[in-house]
């Protein structure tokens, strides 16, 4: 007994040290919810690196539980790839793809399988990036994992915000919002994530434009079936406590852009009905683009058997300081001054203009409902 007393200053010390460390709040009253002692408390036994006193406005009283824990939704952080012969024996040519390339390094995402990780963890030519996609808001956006000097790892927190996936890192724990890449709570409030360019596709047009693309691999495990059969037709998205905004239907497909402090969404009915559009936002010329070939990943319980939804991509329309216009003809993209035909990555793929490539901006596709609820100001194309 005498010697266990004498090791028992030891034993603390190594006790103290396994507990986890917890944040420096940068407030001396922490804020509702957290105002009571064990309230922070319990909250802190998860979030222990979290400072809950660096938060926007209201936001506590938005967040809400997705009904799983943290990372119960378990991220991929250490993807492997296969080539197309691989691919092609479980996904069609409509599979919607998130298609990334940087720096001639093409990667496609299937959808197939972020419905069931949410974010990928990758690092493309020494370009650490996440690949989010959000299914209850049909939101698939890359962000660049770097802020200030650290790299960052993001997991699923399980907490949602307007129905939208709340990202966590594993650096402060700050808790990020995947529709618009903003800090909501912890260390980097307020700081927006940077984006990386990406297009939500079919994979037969991933495939036609990166011929020597690769693919996130299963890992042998089978992907393909949708957890949210029929979601994507639903007049009351799921935890989603708001009020939709009634312009659209709640999961009307829209592409949403923020250029230039203006916001503005293109319904898909629209797209796929004019293929093009030439418009203008905030005095830059751009054109959305929109073709067939794209299943949905949220309609029926085989996404290879969804029905096809279409992809869009928004881009600059000056090339060499002319401004083109484009138009449809017989399911062709052609542009006025030229008659060079254009895909939905914005290349001309034959024609005088043929290899050159618009300059896209950061615009994805989003079920209305959310993309309205953070940007209840936007522009919807076609309103008076």
């Amino acid at each position: 007994m005498y010697k266990l007393l004498k090791l028992l200053p030891i034993l603390m010390i190594f006790i103290i040290a396994a507990l986890p460390a917890q944040a420096q709040l940068s407030c001396e009253s922490p804020p509702a919810p957290f105002d009571r002692p064990e309230t922070l408390e319990n909250w802190q036994m998860v979030w222990n690196l979290m400072d809950v006193c660096r938060h926007q406005e209201g936001v506590f009283g938005e967040i809400i539980s997705g009904g799983v824990g943290r990372d119960g939704i378990p991220p991929i952080d250490n993807p492997a790839f296969d080539d197309f012969a691989t691919a092609d024996l479980w996904l069609e040519a409509a599979s919607p793809v998130i298609a990334v390339d940087v720096e001639g390094i093409a990667r496609a995402y299937p959808l197939a399988i972020l419905t069931r990780h949410e974010i990928a963890n990758d690092t493309i030519s020494e370009l650490p990036i996440a690949v989010t996609f959000c299914p209850l808001c049909n939101s698939a956006i890359v962000f660049d994992r770097r802020v200030d000097d650290s790299t960052l790892r993001f997991g699923v927190s399980g907490l949602l915000r307007n129905s939208d996936l709340i990202m966590w890192d594993d650096v402060t724990q700050t808790l990020w919002q995947q529709l618009t890449g903003e800090g909501i709570v912890g260390t980097h409030t307020d700081r927006l994530l940077d984006i990386v360019p990406s297009q939500l596709v079919g994979y037969g047009a991933f495939k036609a434009q990166y011929p020597h693309g690769e693919v996130l691999s299963t890992g042998g495990r089978f992907y393909g079936s949708n957890p949210y059969v029929g979601y994507d037709s639903s007049a009351r998205p799921f935890l989603f406590r708001g009020e939709a905004d009634p312009r659209l239907s709640a999961t009307a497909r829209v592409l949403g852009v923020n250029l230039g402090d203006v916001q503005m969404a293109y319904p898909f009915t629209a797209l796929s009905e004019q293929m093009v559009i030439n418009d203008s936002i905030a005095d830059v010329p751009v054109v959305a683009i929109w073709q067939p070939g794209a299943f949905s990943a949220l309609d029926a319980s085989n996404i290879n058997a969804s029905r096809d939804v279409g992809m869009a991509g928004l881009f600059e329309r000056t090339v060499d300081g002319r401004i083109l216009s484009f138009r449809a003809e017989e399911g062709v993209i052609l542009d006025e001054a030229t008659g060079s035909s254009w895909n939905v990555f914005g290349t001309a793929t034959a024609g005088e203009l043929a290899g050159t490539q618009l300059r896209a901006l950061d615009a994805f596709p989003h079920f209305w409902f959310a993309w309205a609820a953070f940007y209840p100001d936007t522009l919807l194309y076609g309103e008076d």
